[in-house]
């Protein structure tokens, strides 16, 4: 990956050039996407919710998904771009990544939403330093909001606090969602090279890149007891 290194470029954030349309669209449609797509599964786990306080909870937080999903189509609509087309060439990969980690209860569903989704959140924040305002500003509020992560790290803890054999069975399955959505992000990019010529066009140091990601990862993990 050196090749996309300009060993000029800042790596502080600031855009070097206006981004290309294409790069800006692309990534807003993978965000809306993401976005839509994790209301539908707020809302399914919320029907695995052992009781009708932590039912609601989700609920509400699917309905927030709903409106970040608006915000980042109207944006897209602004840019003169079909929403749905925006979204088009990430279903295939976000579909395949949701079957392959089904969760098949309520806590695994809530590793997944604690792992798998902030390993997108961070990539996603990395790739929007490029971007100018209004679109760099979007893309950061949307994903400001913790308030899932919160919620998921906070029961995590509780559960293992009762039973601690619960963290083997759950760190395996983290590792296993790390592992499909790497797979699955590698095909994101080798299809949509604008996002990746985001990062190259930032200077953006990729080895520096997968260590910060992996170690906010392992302290993620550790933050709620699980083995990285």
């Amino acid at each position: 990956m050196s090749d996309l290194t300009p060993a000029a470029a800042p790596n502080d954030g600031t855009p070097v050039d206006e981004p290309p349309m294409e790069a800006v669209v692309d990534l807003l449609g993978m965000l809306a996407y993401g976005e839509l797509v994790a209301f539908d599964r707020m809302a399914a786990d919320a029907r695995l919710a052992p009781d009708l306080r932590r039912r609601a909870v989700l609920s509400e937080m699917a309905a927030r998904e709903i409106t970040n999903y608006r915000r980042l189509a109207g944006r897209l609509a602004e840019l003169g771009a079909d929403p749905e087309a925006a979204m088009a060439p990430y279903v295939r990969a976000v579909s395949d990544y949701h079957e392959q980690t089904e969760p098949n209860d309520w806590l695994e569903g809530l590793t997944k939403a604690y792992v798998g989704d902030a390993i997108a959140d961070d990539f996603t924040r990395e790739v929007a330093l490029v971007l100018a305002s209004p679109d760099r500003d979007l893309i950061l509020d949307v994903l400001h909001d913790s308030e899932h992560a919160d919620f998921a790290a906070d029961e995590l803890r509780a559960a293992i606090a009762i039973d601690p054999k619960v963290a083997n069975r759950l760190s395996m399955w983290a590792r296993r969602l790390v592992g499909e959505a790497i797979s699955q992000s590698l095909r994101v990019a080798g299809e949509r090279p604008s996002l990746a010529a985001l990062l190259a066009g930032r200077g953006t140091d990729f080895q520096a890149l997968l260590k910060r990601l992996t170690t906010a990862h392992t302290a993620r993990m550790g933050a709620v007891g699980l083995n990285n």
